[in-house]
C-alpha cells in the first residue's frame, strides 16, 4: 500500500519552532522544500500542500497544538479518502536516543500525546510512524518540559542531518513503500550523526 499523506506533528507559533517537540514539522518543511512546495494555510486547523506530480503525497501540519493533532488528521483523511494505512505520522520520542529514526506500521501512542490524540480520533493505532529520537529527559527533568526546550548546541549542529535523514525515510515511505522505508532506515544511525 502506497503512502499518500505524510503528517509532520508539533506546535503551532514562533516560540515552538525550534523545539523538540517539533520535529515532524522541520521534517515536513525540509521535505516540501526539497520538491520545491509552499503549505497553505486552510479554513480548518493545519497547513497543507497538496499531492503533485513533484511528490504523490499530501503534507499536512496539523496546527491545534500537539495535543489535538487527531482533529486535523481524521479531517483530511476522511476528506481526501485516505485509509489510516496510507498515511505516514512523524513525532518526536524521548525514548529513542537522540537522532534515531524508528519507522513502524502501527502501535501503541508510546506516552506520545500527539499520537495519542490521533489514535483517539481515527478509532485506531494502525497507522503507520516515524519517530525521532530527541533522548530521554535529564534525571529530575518533567518530561513535559523537556520536549518543548529548545535543542542544545552540540543537538543543534546534527540537527541537520537527522533531518534530512528522517525526510530520506519519508520519500523513501512515499517513492518505494513503508517496508523498503523499514528495511532501510530502522538500523542504528548514531555513528553516522558522529
Amino acid at each position: 500500500m502506497s503512502t499518500k499523506c505524510i503528517i509532520g506533528l508539533g506546535n503551532p507559533g514562533a516560540q515552538y519552532a525550534a523545539t523538540r517537540h517539533n520535529i515532524g514539522f522541520m521534517v515536513v518543511d525540509e521535505v516540501a522544500q526539497r520538491h520545491g512546495l509552499r503549505f497553505k494555510a486552510s479554513k480548518g486547523d493545519y497547513f497543507l500542500v497538496e499531492a503533485s506530480r513533484r511528490l504523490p503525497a499530501i503534507l499536512l501540519k496539523p496546527t491545534t497544538f500537539m495535543n489535538l493533532s487527531g482533529i486535523a488528521v481524521r479531517h483530511i483523511l476522511k476528506t481526501k479518502g485516505i485509509a489510516p494505512e496510507e498515511a505516514l505520522v512523524i513525532s518526536d520520542d524521548w525514548q529513542l536516543p537522540f537522532g534515531r529514526l524508528r519507522i513502524r506500521k502501527s502501535g501503541s501512542a508510546g506516552g506520545h500525546n500527539g499520537l495519542k490524540d490521533i489514535i483517539l480520533r481515527l478509532g485506531t493505532d494502525e497507522f503507520p510512524r516515524l519517530r525521532i529520537g530527541i533522548d530521554r529527559p535529564p534525571e529530575g527533568r518533567d518530561s513535559a518540559d523537556y520536549v518543548l526546550s529548545k535543542f542544545t548546541r552540540t543537538e543543534s549542529k546534527e540537527l541537520p542531518f537527522i533531518v534530512q535523514r528522517a525526510a530520506d525515510a519519508v520519500e523513501t515511505a512515499v517513492f518505494r513503500g513503508i517496508e523498503a522505508a523499514m528495511n532501510e532506515f530502522n538500523r542504528n544511525t548514531e555513528d553516522e550523526i558522529k
